[in-house]
């Protein structure tokens, strides 16, 4: 972007606290009108609340914002919609049983967005008709293409975004702000949205965009602010010659590895055998179809596909959380179907949940007790060996370099990547034959991700055999040895990563079947 175009966004001196944290300390931020601006960070640099306050769901202790050159207040997201600014989060607030027009003018004073209409009588009858128009006429500006009379739930993780986009379209808004907009989607839906977004500053609008994926940042950035633990440490135009390296170095103060050399791995025997395996999600709709897969010892299998296509059940199913309908699956010739959790962590499968925070751990406990979840039962009798496992737990901390001011702290006060490598360390105290890791470097910094990455290999060259759920592919494909896809709960196909390719994979996560 040339210094000559105007300033869409001002943000200056920005300071936020919350109890104990200064979130935000004299942030400066500067985004030109027309450009998309990406915004990077570890987890807990004060990135999310810095956009958090310009969409008006906090209020800055100190500081002062300009809009488009015009001092403002911004107290509430009405406001910030006022002025045209408008935040479409990693979790889409959506109303899955109402449709893609309800949707989009739910809450709206003036349903069809009419500013020349503003004061005349409003008829009582919404006219539905005339608002699908105009939601096509915006979809179509803008290459959104969605049916507005659609239910929101039967359309995808992709299509979902688009209306969360749409939404913020409809309403007038020239400064959209994207909270990790491609964490759920396909390699091909990730650069369809980057095509969006082109599409939208051609026609005057200004994007800032918070994401942890840094090919994309140097793809589709024009200019990036790094935040490190609430200061602004660069501000820079992307050009041709901005690495990913680069940018992660700004992001954590050290370099970090990227691509991983994975030593040559001979396989064992089979450790994990899936046969023809079904179940139902929560709304007792199939969720897992005649699934069949083989874990061999030593070895990672990755499991791709888009958010919502039997992944979490998947897990859940082999870790006892979640009964199979049919089928069966086998640790190391054992049949372990239906089998209690328990039953299972004795047989020797460790899980690394997908939620961090509601699945695996307790936040209101301590580091400690967190780690004791695995292990109260380790010794005969009614006690607990407090102070062996207060030992343990110290011990783990250090070594899996877990970041907290003691054992006593309330695992809820951890980062996501303390905490994950808090899980971690619980989960491989007890020397399993099976780690089903699912998500789990997602929403982490570059740093986290680094550590964990490396620990899963350290299984692998082990003897231990890993299942990995992951929507990024780069993760994948730096990883896994082979991959299986899943589309509406089917195996699209299982392909060595060796002879992958990223379009490959994709076209199965979209649901095309390998020959």
């Amino acid at each position: 972007m040339t210094t000559s175009a105007p300033l869409a966004v001002e943000m200056l001196e920005i300071t936020k606290r919350f109890p104990g944290v200064l979130a935000n300390d004299s942030v400066d931020l500067t985004v030109d009108q027309g450009e998309i601006h990406a915004l990077l960070g570890e987890n807990g640099a004060g990135k999310s609340t810095l956009m958090n306050i310009l969409a008006g769901l906090y209020l800055p202790e100190e500081g002062h914002v300009l809009v488009h050159g015009r001092p403002v207040h911004i107290d509430s997201p009405k406001t910030a919609f006022d002025l045209g600014i408008a935040m479409v989060h990693q979790h889409f607030k959506l109303v899955m049983n109402q449709t893609v027009a309800e949707n989009i003018i739910l809450g709206l004073d003036d349903p069809y967005c009419a500013p020349s209409e503003q004061g005349r009588f409003k008829p009582l009858r919404l006219d539905m008709q005339r608002v699908q128009r105009r939601i096509a006429e915006v979809g179509e500006q803008y290459d959104l293409h969605v049916d507005p009379e659609a239910f929101v739930w039967q359309l995808s993780v992709g299509e979902q975004q688009r209306i969360e986009i749409l939404k913020a379209l409809y309403r007038g808004a020239d400064i959209l702000i994207l909270d990790e907009p491609t964490a759920v989607l396909t390699p091909q839906e990730a650069d369809a949205l980057g095509q969006t977004m082109q599409r939208m500053v051609q026609e005057g609008k200004t994007i800032i965009f918070i994401s942890h994926k840094l090919d994309e940042v140097t793809r589709f950035a024009d200019r990036v602010t790094v935040l490190r633990q609430g200061r602004v440490v660069a501000s820079e135009d992307v050009t041709g010659a901005t690495s990913a390296a680069h940018l992660a170095e700004l992001m954590v103060g050290r370099s970090v590895i990227f691509r991983i050399d994975k030593e040559e791995q001979e396989f064992g025997e089979t450790c994990l055998e899936v046969e023809e395996i079904c179940c139902l999600n929560d709304k007792r709709l199939p969720a897992l179809r005649d699934v069949s897969l083989r874990i061999r010892r030593g070895e990672i299998l990755g499991i791709a596909g888009v958010a919502g296509n039997g992944q979490k059940e998947l897990a859940e199913l082999l870790t006892g959380l979640r009964r199979a309908t049919s089928g069966r699956f086998l640790l190391l010739g054992q049949d372990l179907t239906n089998k209690t959790p328990r039953a299972i962590i004795d047989a020797g499968i460790a899980h690394v949940p997908e939620s961090r925070i509601h699945v695996g751990s307790v936040g209101s406990m301590n580091v400690a007790d967190n780690i004791a979840l695995k292990h109260y039962r380790d010794r005969p009798g009614p006690f607990l060996d407090r102070d062996g496992l207060d030992r343990m737990s110290a011990d783990l901390v250090d070594e899996f370099n877990v970041d907290t001011p003691g054992i006593s702290t309330n695992a809820g006060a951890l980062s996501g990547g303390n905490l994950q490598k808090l899980i971690l360390a619980r989960e491989l105290t007890t020397d399993p034959e099976l780690l089903i890791a699912a998500h789990p470097t997602q929403g982490l910094d570059v740093g986290a991700t680094e550590a964990v990455r490396q620990r899963l290999l350290e299984q692998q060259a082990a003897g231990v055999a890993v299942l990995l759920i992951s929507e990024d592919l780069d993760e994948l494909f730096s990883l896994a040895d082979r991959v299986a896809v899943l589309n509406g709960g089917r195996v699209m196909g299982v392909v060595d990563i060796g002879a992958a390719t990223r379009e490959e994979i994709g076209l199965m996560m979209a649901g095309e079947q390998t020959a």
